[in-house]
């Protein structure tokens, strides 16, 4: 299902238990974000669980946004100018999707304000160091994956990467590993249209590595469903 203009304005807005404005789009099958431009940034949190987006992107700009929930979804990118959108987001659940490089991180790091990052059952938590380099180097998440940074996990991560300025070789290397990744930019033009999500030979090549490191049936069957989204885009 499209995410249009029709089908955010029927949904659901309501006072949550937090006391914010949350706009409810949970369940619809709903393949790409467009269109929020229609919410007028009335929306402290923004509901998209259980839907088959495969790239966080095409945001407008939503000042009021602190809370976006996006768990169990097919993610594999988030935009590199996530941050411009959503300058504000202070929460962002992304727990079970198919994020497994730590460029995909990249555009997080000019949220300031964001404290809580869920990337449970994710490939990227299979990755070295994972924990020890979110932690780093976004120094603002006060909780990951529910579970509270604590001290002793900054200056361990201290201790692996050093500081921005004067980054260990560990550092060094992942970094450039980061700057090399590939990002794919399917940004609309004016925040309320999206260039649906094309398959390219990266993102194939990310999907089946993810594939051959697999767990789970339910894995395989969710990062399936994603290879398919995206190949009739």
């Amino acid at each position: 299902m499209k995410l249009t203009a029709d089908l955010i304005n029927s949904s659901q807005s309501y006072i949550n238990p937090l006391n914010d404005r949350e706009l409810t789009l949970r369940g619809h099958k709903i393949p790409v974000i467009e269109n929020l431009g229609v919410t007028k940034d009335l929306n402290d949190a923004i509901d998209l669980t259980d839907n088959d987006i495969t790239h966080l992107n095409n945001i407008p700009r939503l000042l009021r946004l602190r809370r976006l929930l996006i768990a169990r979804n097919r993610i594999i990118h988030i935009s590199p100018t996530i941050a411009k959108s959503v300058p504000n987001l202070t929460t962002l659940i992304l727990t079970s999707n198919s994020i497994s490089n730590l460029s995909d991180l990249e555009g997080l790091k000019d949220l300031k304000q964001l404290s809580y990052l869920s990337l449970v059952n994710n490939p990227i938590t299979r990755r070295e160091h994972y924990r020890s380099w979110v932690i780093w180097r976004l120094p603002s998440v006060r909780v990951l994956d529910y579970e509270k940074v604590r001290q002793v996990e900054r200056e361990e991560a201290a201790k692996l990467f050093g500081t921005f300025d004067d980054p260990t070789p560990l550092a060094t290397k992942l970094s450039t590993t980061v700057a090399k990744a590939r990002t794919f930019e399917v940004e609309g033009t004016n925040g309320n249209e999206a260039n649906r999500a094309k398959l390219t030979a990266t993102d194939r090549e990310h999907i089946m590595e993810q594939l051959r490191n697999a767990k789970s049936l339910s894995e395989i069957e969710r990062l399936e469903q994603t290879l398919r989204t995206l190949e009739r885009s």
